[in-house]
């Protein structure tokens, strides 16, 4: 399993402590420390929506200029400014048993990972 986030970031942490605690070993991925590369991005949107993906509730989203907005919006140059913008990416983000999943919810973690 690959997980994908900011150390840093609360929602994070909640889900570290869960895989912890239920003794799931996982590879992390720092959007602040190593580079997103557009394979990845094209595998997830393989499996799940741009809408998915893009956190348009979080800071980065609504500091993005009115272009880049609309261009986050189409899967042909969402990556562009999502590269360079990574904290817009809903948090964590996760790959498991040829699936992507976003954001935590114990309920639903609890299914993934039965």
């Amino acid at each position: 399993m690959k997980i994908y986030g900011i150390k840093s970031c609360d929602t994070m942490k909640k889900a570290f402590t869960w895989l912890n605690n239920h003794g799931i070993e996982y590879t992390f991925f720092d959007y602040k420390k190593e580079v997103l590369l557009e394979d990845n991005f094209n595998y997830w949107l393989s499996k799940i929506t741009l809408e998915q993906i893009v956190n348009k509730q979080g800071t980065t989203y609504k500091k993005l200029t009115d272009s880049q907005k609309a261009a986050i919006k189409n899967p042909d140059t969402a990556f562009d400014i999502i590269k360079v913008n990574t904290s817009v990416i809903k948090r964590p983000l996760i790959e498991i048993n040829n699936s992507v999943y976003v954001g935590f919810n114990e309920t639903t973690w609890n299914e993934i990972f039965k």
